[in-house]
């Protein structure tokens, strides 16, 4: 190794551990800010989104601009893009966070011992939570804020796609930690895109206390491969929606169609549609025809093929894809049992739904399924943070250690028992 790579290696550990010190610093200070301040963070930096949504815009242009330059698929170019629209959800998105209950101090449990000890369990926060993500700039905003009413400093490493407008988002994140008198250092962005700077970030045990990657597979996969810093992960979204033959054919159309269509690059869009072959005749012919409307490629298994000649063949690698892209998979089951099996074998344990009039079946789905999220008669797409009501998510986990299904601001915290007594000593 040359001494200019050995000095840049030097450089990015230096970079690296003053912005973990600094975070590690702030965290502190946040654990103990009261409510009114990082509501009044949050509300600030709303306030700045908003005010600046022009030059937000026009920063993302840069981005989308190389982005194409460097050839990214129209799924990635749509994970990156802002607009006016986007920009407001994204200030929503912070007033709906600073409306939430404050998370830190709450008394999850409450007893008392025959000794006399009186025993609380109290939420805490986890400390600084490192976010590795890729195109997506408005999870700058969305991980910034949770981290913030969680209590938590942040450590945001963005991809090199997004930089710009990240670098902007990031600004109106700390002008709102400004005009509350919270640190700065209370949500950072590291100021390279030099990928050394995520290795750094996977070995931080000093600092970091978590890691939560959002990205593409190589990503998740390397994250979960390095890092000695505790994670938060899904490694895909292979989303199923499943239709059983008890159900409304038009429901059952529009629930698929938007579940693939309303935004194909998202990790909640189904990718695999189940079909009863007692509905095939029915209900199928109808789903078929909308998505082809839509501008979906099908592929499908030999009995859809016969039905709709339009049909491309589905090779094994289709039912284990997550395609980010207007393309979907169709397969005819033999009832609930069958579906279910399918998507324990084939899914990621993400988001699967299923369409049924019938209670009883929708039971044995919901019960059925390995999935982080169960869903009845509804589209894969709301399986977001925000729908769900935590104002947003920094991301979906997969995992079943501590945080699982959207991340929200309790799922951003830990909890520490509190034990109060009268001058008891233990014999």
């Amino acid at each position: 190794m040359s001494s200019q790579s050995n000095d840049e290696t030097q450089n990015i550990h230096a970079l690296m551990q003053g912005i973990g010190a600094a975070a590690k610093e702030a965290a502190g200070a946040l654990a103990a800010a009261p409510a009114e301040a990082k509501n009044r963070a949050l509300g600030e930096a709303a306030n700045a989104l908003r005010g600046r949504a022009g030059a937000l815009v026009e920063a993302n242009a840069r981005d989308l601009e190389v982005g194409e330059e460097k050839g990214l698929s129209e799924a990635l170019l749509d994970r990156l893009a802002l607009d006016d629209k986007r920009v407001e959800g994204m200030a929503a998105g912070l007033d709906q966070i600073a409306a939430l209950p404050d998370p830190v101090g709450a008394v999850i449990d409450q007893w008392q011992q025959p000794s006399g000890l009186d025993i609380s369990r109290v939420r805490v926060p986890l400390g600084v939570i490192g976010i590795i993500y890729e195109s997506r700039p408005n999870v700058t905003a969305d991980a910034g804020s949770l981290c913030l009413k969680s209590g938590n400093a942040s450590i945001l490493r963005g991809g090199s796609e997004s930089f710009h407008s990240s670098s902007a988002i990031l600004a109106c994140m700390q002008e709102g930690l400004k005009q509350a008198n919270l640190p700065a250092a209370s949500i950072q962005m590291v100021p390279t895109t030099d990928r050394a700077a995520v290795g750094e970030m996977l070995t931080m045990t000093d600092f970091i206390d978590v890691i939560v990657p959002r990205g593409g597979k190589s990503l998740i996969e390397r994250v979960q491969s390095e890092a000695k810093v505790p994670v938060f992960a899904h490694l895909e979204g292979i989303c199923h929606t499943y239709v059983n033959a008890k159900s409304d054919p038009d429901m059952a159309r529009d629930i698929v169609v938007n579940a693939k269509m309303r935004r194909t690059s998202i990790c909640g869009a189904t990718e695999t549609l189940l079909i009863d072959r007692g509905a095939a005749a029915t209900h199928l012919p109808v789903i078929l025809d909308a998505l082809t409307q839509a501008g979906c490629e099908i592929r499908g298994d030999a009995e859809t093929r016969k039905l709709d000649g339009r049909v491309a063949e589905a090779s094994d690698a289709d039912w284990d894809t997550e395609y980010l892209d207007a393309i979907i998979a169709v397969k005819q089951v033999d009832g609930v049992e069958e579906a279910v099996r399918h998507i324990n074998s084939h899914g990621s344990e993400h988001t699967d739904a299923i369409v049924t009039d019938d209670a009883e079946t929708a039971e044995k789905f919901l019960g059925g399924v390995n999935s982080a999220i169960a869903m009845h008669n509804l589209s894969t797409q709301f399986a977001d943070g925000g729908e769900f009501g935590m104002g947003a998510e920094i991301g979906i986990s997969t995992g079943k250690m501590h945080a699982r299904g959207p991340v929200g601001v309790e799922q951003l915290t830990t909890f520490k028992y509190v034990v109060r007594g009268s001058g008891q000593i233990r014999p």
